[in-house]
């Protein structure tokens, strides 16, 4: 029996993660929910963990709280994450309460639920820790005629990019893989919400349902070669497959 553990599971891509799991035989899905009570429409399988919520200090003790007795998990996927517009004007620009939760969410939180997950016993040799990215944390692909602003957003995402190096040199002597990955531009609420749903189309925006498939085939491949590298399994932009 194979399991997984996805966090952030409730919408867009992690909602779609949990379903392509759950349709594999033999695949025992846990699944994270900020509410108490468990999401409808997902298949009856999926064993929910509840008031899991990546602000809050204490996410780590009650992720593994809720975990108590499971064996060790084979996939754990970090999905969740939080975008807010930012802007350098003098009416609007950053919002410091907005900026702390973004980096919490994307970089802070995932270095605590690893940790935990690590000293729970509920990580072994061969286990694979994916935290979802975005190639909006890379320097190297933003460009001038993109603009500025959303500074916690691709910030963030850069921070996580080396919290995923640094735990992957970690957690190298006891076997366990970490892969950051960008999953490709989607077309879910979160883009939506910010004014992204522009883009999509000359932005080449996916369906969750098809960034979860390439997804999971990219961590059903890995091993400990590719740990601490940050990849774009749909390729970044115009690219295919390559690390960025």
């Amino acid at each position: 029996m194979t399991s997984a553990l996805i966090i952030g599971a409730t919408r867009g891509l992690g909602a779609a993660l949990v379903r392509e799991y759950a349709s594999k035989p033999s695949t025992l899905v846990y699944a994270t929910t900020r509410s108490r009570d468990a999401p409808s429409g997902f298949p009856g399988g999926v064993r929910w963990l509840s008031n899991i919520e990546l602000t809050d200090p204490k996410v780590g003790d009650n992720l593994t709280g809720q975990l108590k007795g499971v064996e060790p998990l084979d996939v754990v996927i970090i999905n969740a994450g939080r975008f807010t517009t930012e802007d350098f004007s003098a009416e609007k620009g950053p919002n410091w309460d907005e900026e702390v939760a973004m980096y919490t969410t994307s970089s802070v939180a995932p270095v605590f639920i690893v940790h935990k997950l690590t000293h729970a016993g509920l990580l072994k040799q061969g286990s694979k820790v994916v935290l979802v990215s975005s190639e909006a944390g890379s320097i190297t692909l933003r460009h001038e005629n993109e603009g500025g602003g959303n500074y916690a957003h691709h910030a963030s995402k850069a921070a996580l990019n080396m919290a995923g190096k640094l735990l992957s040199i970690d957690l190298k002597e006891r076997g366990v893989i970490v892969s950051i990955v960008h999953p490709g531009f989607m077309r879910t609420d979160m883009t939506k919400g910010v004014g992204f749903d522009k883009h999509w189309d000359s932005g080449g925006a996916v369906t969750p349902e098809e960034a979860a498939r390439s997804l999971v085939e990219w961590a059903d491949k890995l091993d400990i070669s590719h740990s601490g590298e940050y990849w774009a399994p749909r390729g970044p932009r115009k690219c295919l497959s390559r690390a960025i």
